[in-house]
C-alpha cells in the first residue's frame, strides 16, 4: 500500500504567490540563510484538494529512488525513462520542449500515400454519402492513409506507467505534440508543463458522418483512462501552433485534425484538476465518453476542477457524464472573435456540482448558454458569477431555453476542498497563476 508523502511546498501552493515570496523572502534575510533549492517532483498533492486526495491521495513518483530521477530533453528519452526500472515510482523531468513530430507529418507516410489521390477517390462527386471507408482494401487511398496514422500512433503516444511524477523543469518545458496515455494505472502526477494538442497529420474522411460527412481524427493531449488519483495541476494545454482556424476546408467541411485536450474516461476516478491554463480548442474535456458506458462508469469519475482558468475554448470544460464532478473558483473566458457553444455540458447520470466559478461573457453571449442539456440529469450550480455579478445559472438557462430544462440539486456536497475563493475576485487570483510556469 501506498504512504502518502506531505512537503510544505504543496501545502503553501494554498497561499497566494506573492504573499508566500515576500513572507519567505523576508524569513530568511534575518535568518542570513539561503532557500533550498525547490524539487517539484518530490511535491504531492495536498490533503484535501479535490477527489485526487481520497484515501491514499495522489503522491506521484515522490518515493523515488535517485536511480529513477531522470532529466529528459528529447522524445526518445522521454519514452525510455518510462519504462525504465520496471515497477519502482518515477520522476521524469521535462527540460525543453519534447517534440515526436519534429521532423514533420511526412515522417510517418506509408511508401505510395498519397493525399491527392485520396482527395479524388472519396470527394463526394465520386463516392458519395452513402458508404463509409471500412472496406477499403490496404492498398487503397484509404488503406494507405490508415498504415500511415498508424506510424504516427505508434509514434506519439507515450503510455504512463503508476506511480509517476511527469515534471517540467522551469518556465520553458513543455511536450509538442505528444499524446500521454494514463491508461489503467494509479498514482500519476503531470505539472508545469506547456502541452500542445496533437495534430492527425492523417485525419479520415467519414461520408456518412452527418449528411455532409466530416473529418475525424485521433489523439487527446491526455487521456486518464481507466486511472485512479491523478493530479494535473500547473499546466497549459492548448493548441499552441495549430489553432482550428488555422485549418483548411475538404469537402466543405474542416479538415479536423484535433481530438480532445484532456479526456478522463473509461472508469477513472479520483482526479484532481488544478491551476492549468486551458486556451484555444474546440472539445476540450469529456469525463465520461459514451451515455452506454454505466457498467464501467456508474459511482466512478470523481473529478475535481478548480483555479483553472478557460480562454478560447468553444465547448466541453466539461461534459460530464455519470460522474460527480466538483467545479470550483475557475475562470471561464469567452472572447469576441471564438465560436462558443457551451461550458457546462450536463450528459447521462451526470452529478454536477458547480459553484464559486467566475464567467467572463462578451456581449451578445447569455448566461444562458453557459449550460448545455445533452441527458436528464441534475446539477448544483450556486453562487456562480457572470461579469461581476451573481448568477443563477440554472434559472437563466432555463426561462431563455425551455426546450431544455434542468433540474437542480446534484444529491451530494463536495467536502474535498481546499480555501474556496470569493468568486468575485477569481479572475484576479487565477489568471495569474493557472498555467505552466506559475506554479508557487
Amino acid at each position: 500500500m501506498r504512504t502518502r508523502i506531505w512537503h510544505a511546498h504543496a501545502r503553501a501552493s494554498l497561499v497566494g504567490c506573492t504573499a508566500l515570496v515576500l513572507a519567505l523572502s523576508g524569513t530568511l534575510a534575518h535568518a542570513h540563510v539561503q532557500p533550498h533549492a525547490r524539487d517539484l517532483g518530490r511535491e504531492t498533492l495536498p490533503r484535501g484538494d479535490g477527489w485526487g486526495a481520497e484515501a491514499a491521495g495522489t503522491t506521484g513518483g515522490a518515493a523515488a529512488g535517485a536511480a529513477q530521477v531522470h532529466t529528459v530533453t528529447t522524445w526518445a528519452q522521454f519514452k525510455a525513462a518510462l519504462q525504465a526500472g520496471g515497477d519502482a515510482p518515477r520522476i521524469i523531468k521535462v527540460k525543453g520542449v519534447i517534440d515526436p513530430v519534429a521532423e514533420g507529418c511526412a515522417s510517418f507516410q506509408a511508401p505510395g500515400y498519397d493525399f491527392g489521390a485520396y482527395l479524388e477517390k472519396y470527394s463526394p462527386e465520386n463516392w458519395g454519402l452513402d458508404t463509409d471507408l471500412s472496406g477499403e482494401p490496404a492498398d487503397s487511398p484509404e488503406g494507405l492513409r490508415a498504415a500511415s496514422a498508424a506510424n504516427q500512433d505508434a509514434a506519439i503516444k507515450a503510455d504512463v506507467p503508476a506511480d509517476t511524477t511527469i515534471v517540467g523543469v522551469g518556465k520553458g518545458a513543455g511536450i509538442r505534440g505528444g499524446s500521454l496515455q494514463i491508461k489503467g494505472v494509479d498514482n500519476v502526477i503531470l505539472r508545469n508543463l506547456t502541452i500542445e494538442a496533437p495534430l492527425d497529420c492523417f485525419p479520415q474522411w467519414d461520408p456518412t458522418d452527418t449528411d455532409t460527412g466530416a473529418w475525424n481524427s485521433e489523439y487527446d493531449a491526455v487521456v486518464v483512462y481507466g486511472s485512479t488519483h491523478v493530479w494535473v495541476d500547473h499546466n497549459t494545454l492548448t493548441d499552441g501552433r495549430y489553432p482550428d482556424s488555422t485549418l483548411p476546408t475538404y469537402f466543405g467541411e474542416t479538415y479536423q485534425q484535433h481530438d480532445g485536450l484532456l479526456d478522463i474516461v473509461r472508469g477513472a476516478d479520483h482526479v484532481t484538476v488544478s491551476w492549468n491554463a486551458v486556451e484555444d480548442h474546440d472539445k476540450t474535456m469529456l469525463i465520461g465518453n459514451s451515455d452506454g458506458a454505466g457498467a464501467t462508469d456508474a459511482g466512478k469519475l470523481k473529478v475535481t476542477l478548480h483555479h483553472n482558468r478557460f480562454e478560447g475554448v468553444v465547448e466541453r470544460t466539461p461534459r460530464v457524464r455519470f460522474g460527480q464532478v466538483d467545479a470550483y473558483n475557475n475562470h471561464f473566458v469567452v472572447t469576441e472573435e471564438q465560436a462558443y457553444g457551451y461550458t457546462f455540458g450536463i450528459g447521462a447520470s451526470s452529478q454536477l456540482y458547480a459553484s464559486d466559478n467566475a464567467f467572463s461573457l462578451p456581449a451578445g453571449v447569455s448566461a444562458a448558454r453557459t449550460l448545455k442539456k445533452w441527458s436528464e440529469a441534475p446539477l448544483t450550480a450556486v453562487n456562480n458569477y457572470v461579469n461581476g455579478r451573481r448568477t443563477d445559472l440554472v434559472a437563466v438557462h432555463n426561462a431563455e431555453i425551455p426546450e431544455e430544462t434542468l433540474r437542480s440539486g446534484a444529491g451530494w456536497t463536495p467536502t474535498l476542498r481546499t480555501k474556496v475563493d470569493p468568486p468575485r475576485a477569481v479572475p484576479g487570483i487565477v489568471d495569474g497563476r493557472a498555467g505552466a510556469g506559475k506554479v508557487c
